[in-house]
């Protein structure tokens, strides 16, 4: 066993639709977009992570960037093997050889059996000896602090790129969940849609998202404003490129029917609650993580819809990593949680 430990390296992996985080000896090694620009002709790697992003939108016909999850689960199985390689590789490993790596992989908690088998091989062909899958949820409980073997009941929402996973979680397991598609991608394609029909403006899929950082919200009475965003696209009247300035009030209109889709989905989970852990998370309330746990405004409007105390992960876009980070190294004693 310790001959075997000496030829292993273990990581714990965020395989996220939007980010993947890696971590390798309780350090943060790898935290890159999700994606990989290739060759067309030739389909070699021309880039991943931050330097394929900026690609992205931006390239000739010889180059195609994709984003190999989609959803949270994996979408093209063979770009999503070439990121893991690669994202690996910016691990620096002092041995003259080359390490057999051990991986735990969080995954989301309503994927099938067919998904999960996708990315257990995408990480077999990437290089792993030994692959382990946990359930985000449960990654983002342990990740905050939680004592998730204890009797009591803790609801977790994570909303990630691709999926909300809302989990009730006691006693070392899932008790009800709901899991949907819908997430910061959602929020993303509706600023889109929303800059379209009432600025008449064109833009990608980065700007968007620089939107929702900039000015965000998931409410248009915030006590903390920020400040209106300048915006440059294509006008779709005249086609020339021009710049419009937009106000957080007008994003939190934009994304409001897809936040209310995630109200609907974690009141469905408290209503399929037991009494008990019903009357555990009215004391305990909510916790967010994930990347649209960064949001303006979310916990306050959770708050006011479910009239329970709702808190935000310290870092919530590295919650479920770090959890996944805590399980790496008491494999053993978290054998439960493998799926």
């Amino acid at each position: 066993m310790g001959l075997f430990s000496f030829f292993t390296e273990d990581l714990a992996i965020d395989l996220g639709t939007a980010n993947t985080v890696i971590i390798n000896k309780d350090n943060v090694i790898v935290d890159e977009p999700s994606i990989v620009a290739l060759d067309r002709k030739t389909d070699k790697v021309i880039a991943v992570g931050q330097r394929a992003l900026q690609m992205h939108e931006k390239s000739h016909d010889n180059i195609r960037t994709i984003r190999p999850l989609k959803d949270g689960v994996i979408a093209d199985f063979n770009a999503a093997e070439i990121m893991i390689r690669e994202l690996i590789k910016k691990i620096k490993v002092s041995r003259w050889f080359s390490p057999a790596w051990r991986m735990v992989i969080s995954i989301p908690s309503g994927i099938t059996e067919v998904e999960k088998r996708a990315v257990r091989e995408s990480a077999e062909q990437a290089g792993a000896k030994e692959v382990y899958l946990i359930q985000e949820p449960m990654a983002g409980a342990i990740g905050i602090g939680i004592d998730i073997e204890e009797p009591i009941g803790t609801l977790i929402v994570d909303i990630g790129g691709g999926t909300s996973d809302i989990a009730v979680i006691s006693l070392g397991g899932i008790v009800c969940e709901q899991s949907i598609r819908i997430s910061g991608d959602e929020f993303t394609a509706d600023i889109l849609d929303y800059m379209r029909r009432e600025h008449n403006l064109l833009i990608g899929e980065r700007t968007a998202e620089e939107i929702k950082i900039h000015v965000g919200a998931a409410l248009d009475d915030l006590d903390d404003k920020p400040e209106d965003y300048a915006v440059n696209g294509r006008d779709l009247m005249t086609g020339i490129p021009k710049q419009v300035v937009v106000s957080y009030t007008e994003i939190a209109h934009s994304v409001d029917k897809t936040i209310s889709k995630i109200e609907e989905a974690v009141l469905k989970a408290l209503e399929i609650t037991p009494p008990e852990l019903a009357a555990d998370i009215y004391r305990t309330g909510i916790y967010l993580t994930g990347g649209g746990a960064l949001l303006r405004g979310l916990d306050k409007r959770l708050a006011r819809k479910t009239k329970l105390p709702v808190h935000i992960a310290d870092d919530p876009l590295r919650a479920v990593v770090r959890g996944t980070g805590i399980v790496l190294k008491r494999i053993p004693h978290y054998s439960f949680l493998m799926v």
